[in-house]
């Protein structure tokens, strides 16, 4: 296991992070995991031995069950809290009050609070907004995130699911009013779904900002379980059918997996996570997992190493089309590089 700087910052995370949305089960997310106690600490205690230090979760897994189970395997399995990089995350609807959802001042430092609570922690390491809030100003969500970093009950403030343009004008206020900044994106990125390398992956290189890789086997579907003529009636996908991909070239991209993977004597999941592994701007993959034998599988996902031959290979089947201003912006910027 490898451990790479959080972005601009001396803290190092594992490159592989634990996901908890299989921890708990209520409401929507019994249709991804509904993990008891028992079975989560004895994921917690494998991905702990195999060398990951980072676990993320959030507030509105399992409506809070997430974090009040991963901070009881913690104390359950005797862990060092300062061995650990815990991350969670704020925006989503936690309550039926006209406050109980978005990124207010008033909502993040109560849900802040509340994690903190469910987590039996007296710290966040990484607190995540969990997406855009188009009601409230950036600069008091960023006012507020900063409160939290100045009275200790978080070390850094990242983000998920935004836009390039979103997560500029944020590092531009928190510059501008000497605020904490965001020293992290988590975002979907799959060798099947590579849309944030238009815009977003340059903001990261050019920003120092870490990139944390959440769905990294696209829901599932590059789990080994599907190809153009496989379909498993088991996983993720036969009851969530998420994120969205395009199929047809997924199963294309699948096709060369399958034959690298059978080449190198490991899974078709293993080189998916292994093509992340590869890429520069990731410093984290967040694998989660019902079953041990999925964890230890994606765990051996850090031995796999991929040749120039093969990287190409992948590259070209599941290479972004052309779009503008891209192709300019190459094609004009050729003579500067």
């Amino acid at each position: 296991m490898k451990y790479n700087l959080l972005g601009n910052t001396g803290l190092k995370v594992s490159e592989l992070c634990l996901g908890t949305m299989t921890f708990g089960g209520r409401g929507m997310w019994t249709a991804i995991g509904t993990l008891p106690q028992e079975q989560v600490n004895a994921l917690v205690k494998q991905a702990v031995d195999g060398g990951i230090n980072f676990i993320d979760t959030a507030n509105v897994y399992s409506e809070g069950l997430s974090e009040q189970m991963t901070g009881q395997a913690i104390r359950d399995l005797g862990l060092k809290r300062s061995d650990l990089v815990v991350a969670t995350k704020v925006r989503g609807k936690m309550g039926e009050g006209p406050n109980d959802s978005g990124l207010s001042r008033k909502h993040i430092l109560q849900q802040a609070d509340e994690s903190l609570q469910r987590l039996n922690m007296d710290y966040i390491d990484l607190y995540q907004i969990h997406g855009f809030d188009a009601l409230t100003p950036l600069e008091e969500t960023l006012d507020a995130l900063d409160s939290l970093v100045k009275a200790g009950k978080v070390r850094h403030i990242g983000c998920s699911n935004l836009a390039a343009w979103q997560i500029m004008k944020a590092l531009g206020i928190s510059a501008r009013e000497h605020l904490s900044k965001f020293v992290s994106l988590q975002a979907y990125y799959t060798i099947a779904g590579r849309d944030l390398e238009r815009e977003l992956v340059p903001l990261l290189l050019d920003q120092k900002l870490g990139l944390m890789v959440w769905s990294p086997l696209a829901g599932g579907l590059l789990s080994g379980k599907y190809g153009r003529d496989v379909e498993s009636g088991e996983g993720r996908r036969a009851n969530f059918d998420f994120p969205p991909v395009n199929k047809d070239k997924a199963f294309d991209i699948i096709d060369v997996m399958r034959e690298i993977a059978t080449a190198k004597d490991v899974t078709v999941a293993q080189i998916a996570l292994a093509w992340l592994l590869h890429q520069e701007a990731v410093t984290t993959v967040i694998v989660g997992a019902n079953k041990p034998q999925q964890l230890a599988d994606n765990l051996a996902s850090v031995n796999v190493q991929l040749s120039a031959d093969e990287l190409a290979q992948l590259n070209e089947v599941s290479q972004l089309a052309p779009e503008y201003p891209g192709w300019m912006l190459d094609r004009q910027g050729a003579d500067r590089k």
